[in-house]
């Protein structure tokens, strides 16, 4: 399949990737964390807007890098940028439900 006759990758496609990626410390993956704010595709390029759970985190180097990583695994893609961004603060509300329970945010 030719470059110019490979189907457009989606954004899904994008959110599924990144539910392989975890913050170390956490057993639950960024997307379900909530932590993923926003997602721009262009060409063979990808950008990701995500936080992290607490500005001092001191894995954000190893948890953007993997995130880079794992985007640059994708079909087509040729470069990927991850801003960590802190508006609006992540809260544990962001997170899916399955990772409240997991976490025990269960009321």
């Amino acid at each position: 399949m030719t470059e110019q006759s490979r189907p457009a990758l989606k954004e899904s496609q994008v959110i599924d990737a990144l539910r392989e990626c975890y913050d170390p410390e956490i057993p639950v993956n960024l997307v379900d964390l909530g932590l993923i704010y926003d997602v721009k595709i262009i060409d063979d390029w990808i950008g990701v807007k995500m936080t992290l759970t607490t500005p001092g985190c001191g894995m954000s180097g190893v948890i953007s890098q993997q995130v880079r990583n794992r985007l640059l695994k994708l079909p087509g893609i040729k470069d990927a940028d991850v801003r960590i961004v802190w508006e609006p603060a992540w809260s544990p509300a962001r997170m899916s439900e399955d990772a409240k329970k997991k976490l025990g945010f269960t009321a």
